[in-house]
């Protein structure tokens, strides 16, 4: 859908996921054509945003040829955290600023992880399911661990761990970190204890995964990864698919090398009805929602629609992922025309 010509051209790319309300208002006053898309294919993008100069993006994927053709873009806005849908190098390179929301959802994943961990273990859905079912049968339980003394570990610890971490610390967890940018000094103000990623895997009874897709996280826990983790040990997901080979962890949950999991994401999304991970009662999936409250994600709205505009009047947005732009943005150039 298109709206007015007007001096900008503003293209929301994944509109069926977030249908413009407050970034509307954030733009209001500044002579914008709105486009709502739903680009399926890097030729949809590049068809739609080629003359734009904001390009608002969920899940399209903003390649390298894609960036290639935006021959009037300034910034790329990304609803979210991560950014793994925009070849950061590329829109660097073509002075192109990617702007996210670092500060989103950190209640809200904490929330879901919690709410896995916690439910995963004593295995409330396959319980529940069963009592649907007419089975008023505990035994099917068995066995389930005590909370108070078990290994947590956190792989990432950023904003959303970190909060995780504090979630959990009055269930008596002892709780493990893996973060390769991180030292000791920078976690004493918790109750945690930095790790190697092997240790991670082999002394946790429950991991729980909160890292961006990068090249050095997809695939990190793979068939070595779950072998070294204890056969009654649960893995919980709720970073990216990629960052979990899911046929290793098929295999895993499968053969036993893993008790259990918990996944808010998988490799592929939606997943092929006949993925064979779905027919495993020892998981819970939920369809990537973690970040999903009405409060979050008004407030991610906003925060994307001021980022555009800011952009747009001329300035740099409160959050620039990709700083180095900052040296030769295509912004600068317009303030000096």
């Amino acid at each position: 859908m298109a709206g007015k010509r007007g001096r900008f051209k503003v293209v929301f790319t994944d509109s069926h996921l977030f249908k413009p309300r407050e970034e509307l208002e954030a733009l209001s006053g500044l002579d914008c054509e709105i486009v709502q898309a739903v680009c399926k294919s890097e030729d949809e993008t590049i068809a739609l945003c080629r003359d734009a100069h904001a390009v608002l993006n969920t899940s399209a994927k903003i390649s390298r040829r894609v960036i290639a053709e935006l021959k009037e873009a300034l910034v790329i806005c990304r609803y979210g955290i991560g950014v793994d849908t925009v070849d950061i190098p590329a829109a660097t390179e073509h002075g192109i600023i990617v702007a996210n929301v670092p500060d989103f959802c950190f209640d809200e994943v904490a929330d879901t992880a919690m709410s896995l961990i916690l439910s995963v273990p004593r295995k409330v859905h396959l319980l529940n399911t069963l009592v649907h079912q007419g089975a008023w049968k505990r035994d099917v339980a068995k066995p389930v661990h005590k909370f108070r003394g078990a290994t947590l570990g956190i792989y990432a610890f950023g904003n959303i761990g970190r909060n995780l971490c504090r979630k959990a610390e009055p269930f008596g967890f002892r709780i493990l970190v893996h973060d390769p940018y991180l030292k000791p000094e920078n976690v004493r103000d918790y109750p945690v204890t930095l790790v190697d990623f092997d240790t991670l895997l082999k002394e946790s009874d429950l991991i729980s995964v909160h890292a961006p897709l990068t090249e050095g996280t997809r695939h990190k826990f793979d068939e070595a990864a779950f072998r070294k983790m204890k056969p009654s040990a649960f893995f919980f997901n709720l970073g990216r698919g990629p960052i979990h080979d899911q046929k290793a962890l098929t295999r895993a949950l499968q053969e036993g090398w893993i008790a259990g999991a918990g996944l808010d994401v998988l490799e592929k999304e939606p997943p092929d009805p006949d993925d064979p991970i779905l027919k495993l009662d020892n998981v819970v999936f939920t369809p990537h929602y973690a970040s999903y409250t009405e409060e979050a994600y008004q407030e991610l709205q906003v925060k994307t629609g001021e980022n555009a505009a800011a952009v747009l009047r001329g300035e740099f947005p409160k959050y620039v992922f990709n700083g180095e732009v900052r040296a030769n943005a295509r912004l600068l150039k317009r303030q000096v025309h």
